[in-house]
């Protein structure tokens, strides 16, 4: 879901604007954008409730990522038994006028995957921000 949909109450608006901090204090040169995904029918179909999407737009396209835009979905879980929601992960994807290039999940492997990579410093950046992120809203790397 749009983060901007999401930053329903203080605690949540504040983590999310943590996380574009953290991703702006590595990648200056980024644009944040809090509603990435289109309100039409058809997408918001395929939109997943237990997410927060967030997107980075580069002023061009990248060479060191590769890309021009990275998309940043932060994954939750809500446990039936206790009632508490946590992050069970990131992905993130980066996308350029041909569409989706490399893609990288925290749940897997943490490895970078795709028609292209970014630079191996893009990449560890990258890895730090979802550890980041991560104590952002779990508390823990």
């Amino acid at each position: 879901m749009n983060a901007a949909e999401l930053a329903t109450n203080l605690e949540t608006a504040s983590k999310i604007a943590t996380v574009v901090n953290c991703f702006k204090r590595s990648f200056p040169d980024a644009k944040s954008d809090l509603k990435p995904w289109a309100n039409d029918p058809d997408t918001r179909e395929q939109m997943d409730p237990e997410s927060i999407d967030i997107g980075f737009h580069f002023p061009g396209w990248s060479r060191r990522f590769q890309c021009r835009s990275v998309l940043v979905q932060i994954r939750f879980y809500k446990d039936p038994d206790s009632g508490v929601k946590r992050s069970i992960g990131v992905e993130l994807a980066g996308f350029s006028h041909a569409g989706k290039q490399w893609w990288m999940s925290t749940i897997e492997s943490w490895t970078f995957e795709g028609n292209a990579h970014p630079a191996e410093d893009a990449q560890e950046n990258l890895k730090t921000f979802c550890r980041e992120l991560l104590q952002v809203f779990n508390g823990e790397a």
